[in-house]
């Protein structure tokens, strides 16, 4: 191979093309690892934050004119280490000991709000070319005849620099020291003297920088974009897990690996023919489901607890509790409550249609489309304690395979989307035996990965794609008006809301309760946490397929891209805003989410548009102070007032003094003798007779 190189040039060219992209890929990992190893923290808005930093970057060298070197330091320098600093302050010191479906959902929260906060301070670009830190013209190079130009060779330097000082910072530094103590145990770190809080802000003020080197070196290739910066993080997830998420040598060495066969294979593929388009993109997550599935099978893939036992047992009582969990003070509700509150949410929304016209009445439809598929979120994540980032796939998945039944099978499109669902149900049980062995964390990237390679491998097939129209999906003639398809949709989310309410009440639920809790004290009990999660997988495929059915029925066009699993994310985002187990959660989410966007286009600014997405993202941001949702929070707290208010009114009657008849005058003499000191105290009303 190595002789075919210099015979090639061509092929050495490609080599090293693939080096460059296998060096941003490094970065990232190393970017990743040093974050996990030292937070126990899966920063999932690693992209977000290498997309803050790139544009902050273009803002000032082509926007504002600042000289490349300057407008450089400025950004990766300075303002990415700050904003590490801001978010860790905001919110990754809230999440060391946190559980693994806390922390994933806070940093997809922070995903999900970082980037179009970003365009509205900035701007958005109509054109996502981005020049990266060569200046321009760019200078070519020539080696053994192939070609290398000016931004890969500051690739190879950067991440040249990067290991080299991360090595020296880590292995012979008192700062490498620090933050070795600081994966061991916070709490003795902070014993010994050295500040768990100041280290910490070191570690995520690198990480960041590394972050915004990562985004501008990838921006001239990939673009300076929120879809191009999530591809990079997304690649760079696979660097990680197959170094195990802790070894640095192993993530760059995988990294450059995937760079090398990303672009080499190329070589060899016809670059007019789909199948290229498809499998090119796919090389990184195929890497990664690899190192996973050996993982597994090893047994190599469970959680890690982060911290010593000392760090465990000073945690707080809350930090372990599963998102979406409540508070172990949901049994206090009282039943009336329980049901007035969904009845009046559904009420309400059952209304819109009536009052609404066609335009609003279309959004609110959408909105309960979408909310049954949120109802799969409920039940694999709220009920299930499992972070699946491919609910999103499931729905456009039976989407697809409902619009091919009812369009070029000529099936009723209620029976496709039912049978479609159906057909869905052995992938999820599949997907969850091969992940039962797995951490949340792996769990959720295996998902994400598998969401991957079918939007690659599946959606953007010509034959589903369509040049982006997607498959044709009517809609039951006697529910062709907006108005209709509400109350239809409205009344298939009622039906399956009372299975999964149901299956919550039911002694499964209480197996199900259970396995999230603990695995282990569930296993003492006898449970099978086999059976319990590939139920709850297979439930949960279903009602996502349904709810992709319905999101057809609705646009009356299966479109792929509705189904991106990135845009995934945002709808577990809004959920959890909302409240990960609560049913009519799902339904005031689904319709938020179509709604809002739609108040804020009409109503308001251009330039406001986002604001509902940024919303949603940072109410799965604040995960990490309230677990239990927006809902459930505010359920705790009129179930705290209430109680004050009663406690205040039984301390009220306690304290009022007893009224009684009044004693005959003969044995008020008598308690006067026996009580001496009552005699100059102020009479009482009752206690001086009726003057007349």
């Amino acid at each position: 191979m190595s002789a075919e190189l210099f015979r090639s040039p061509q092929l050495l060219s490609y080599v090293l093309a693939g080096l460059a992209l296998g060096a941003i890929y490094a970065i990232a990992a190393a970017s990743l690892v040093v974050t996990y190893v030292s937070s126990g923290v899966f920063n999932f808005a690693f992209g977000a934050m290498a997309f803050a930093v790139a544009r902050f970057y273009f803002f000032l060298h082509v926007e504002q004119g600042w000289p490349l070197p300057l407008a450089a330091v400025v950004a990766i320098g300075l303002f990415g280490p700050a904003l590490g600093v801001a978010l860790y302050v905001l919110l990754f010191r809230y999440l060391r000991l946190r559980s693994p479906v806390v922390k994933i959902v806070a940093t997809i929260g922070l995903s999900v709000a970082l980037p179009p906060l970003v365009n509205l301070v900035f701007g958005h670009l109509v054109n996502i070319t981005a020049p990266g830190l060569a200046p321009q013209p760019l200078k070519v190079f020539y080696l053994f005849g192939a070609v290398v130009d000016m931004n890969q060779v500051i690739t190879y330097l950067g991440l040249a620099l990067v290991l080299a000082l991360g090595t020296v910072l880590l292995r012979y530094t008192d700062i490498g020291l620090k933050i070795r103590a600081l994966v061991d145990s916070e709490a003795l770190t902070a014993m010994s003297g050295v500040s768990p809080t100041r280290v910490s802000l070191g570690v995520w003020a690198f990480s960041a920088l590394l972050a915004g080197l990562a985004g501008v070196l990838v921006a001239p290739t990939a673009g300076l974009s929120v879809d191009g910066m999530t591809f990079l993080m997304s690649a760079a997830f696979a660097a990680v897990v197959a170094a195990r998420l802790r070894s640095l040598p192993m993530a760059v060495g995988v990294a450059l690996l995937m760079g090398v066969v990303t672009n080499v294979i190329q070589r060899y593929l016809d670059p007019e023919s789909p199948f290229s388009a498809q499998i090119v993109p796919s090389i990184p997550f195929m890497f990664m489901l690899v190192f996973l599935l050996y993982y597994a099978l090893r047994g190599q893939a469970g959680d890690t607890a982060m911290g010593g036992a000392l760090d465990r047992a000073i945690r707080t009582e809350s930090a372990g509790a599963p998102a979406g969990s409540g508070t172990g003070q949901a049994g206090r509700i009282r039943p009336t409550a329980a049901v007035i509150g969904p009845l009046v949410t559904i009420g309400v929304i059952a209304v819109f249609p009536m009052i609404f016209d066609q335009f609003w009445t279309g959004l609110t439809a959408a909105g309960i489309a979408l909310a049954i598929a949120l109802l799969s979120y409920t039940l694999v994540t709220g009920e299930g304690g499992m972070i699946w980032l491919c609910q999103i796939t499931f729905a456009g998945l039976g989407a697809v395979l409902a619009a091919e039944l009812a369009t070029n099978s000529g099936w009723s499109p209620l029976l496709a989307v039912l049978v479609s669902a159906l057909c869905m149900v052995p992938i999820g049980v599949i997907l969850g035996l091969l992940t039962i062995r797995l951490g949340n964390l792996y769990v959720a990237l295996v998902t994400l990965t598998f969401g991957l390679l079918a939007q690659n491998l599946v959606f953007m097939r010509d034959r589903f794609y369509n040049s982006g129209q997607g498959i044709y999906m009517p809609r039951p003639e006697w529910a062709a008006e907006n108005k209709t398809f509400a109350y239809l949709a409205l009344a298939v989310f009622i039906v399956l809301g009372v299975i999964v309410l149901n299956l919550r009440r039911s002694t499964t639920g209480l197996a199900v309760t259970a396995v999230r809790w603990s695995e282990a004290g569930s296993r003492t009990l006898g449970l099978s946490i086999l059976q319990v999660k590939v139920l709850v997988s297979a439930v949960a495929t279903f009602v996502a397929a349904i709810g992709g059915g319905f999101i057809a029925l609705n646009y009356q066009s299966a479109l792929p891209d509705s189904f991106n699993p990135f845009a995934g994310l945002v709808w577990l985002a809004v959920l959890v805003t909302v409240g990960a187990r609560s049913i009519t959660g799902a339904l005031v989410a689904g319709v938020a989410f179509t709604v809002l966007p739609g108040v804020f286009q009409t109503y308001l600014p251009t330039s406001w548009a986002e604001i509902p997405v940024i919303m949603f993202g940072f109410g799965a941001i604040m995960l990490a102070r309230n677990p239990e949702g927006i809902i459930a929070m505010h359920g705790r707290q009129l179930r705290d007032f209430n109680s004050w208010r009663e406690r205040r009114q039984t301390a009220a009657q306690v304290a009022e003094p007893a009224v009684s008849e009044p004693k005959p005058l003969n044995e008020q003499h008598a308690d006067a003798d026996r009580h001496p000191d009552t005699v100059n105290a102020e009479p009482h009303a009752l206690t001086t007779g009726d003057p007349a």
